[in-house]
């Protein structure tokens, strides 16, 4: 999965290889997270002014804010591995027996 993307809503993508987590944007803690990211200029808004709705936290230290829930974004990212994985069985029956 070194060069896929995952679509976070209004045609903007992300590499999947740069997620670090996808949080509720609801905690005080990542409130807090986002203003300090923002402070920084490490923040990314693609909500295209909708509410936030997950928050995309990158190894970079960048935060994206997203409207696209984050078990919709989840779900997406599950996909992508598991199409990995049909693609390359072999590479599927290292990562299961390195579990």
């Amino acid at each position: 999965m070194e060069n896929r993307l995952v679509n976070i809503g209004f045609g903007n993508a992300v590499k999947v290889n740069r997620i670090l987590a996808v949080v509720n944007p609801g905690s005080s803690p990542i409130r807090k997270l986002k203003e300090d990211a923002r402070l920084e200029k490490k923040l990314i808004d693609v909500t295209e002014g909708r509410r936030t709705r997950a928050i995309l936290i990158l190894d970079s230290g960048h935060l994206i804010l997203s409207s696209v829930q984050p078990e919709t974004i989840a779900q997406r990212l599950a996909a992508l591995e598991q199409e990995q994985r049909l693609a390359d069985p072999a590479s599927a029956r290292i990562q299961t027996e390195g579990e």
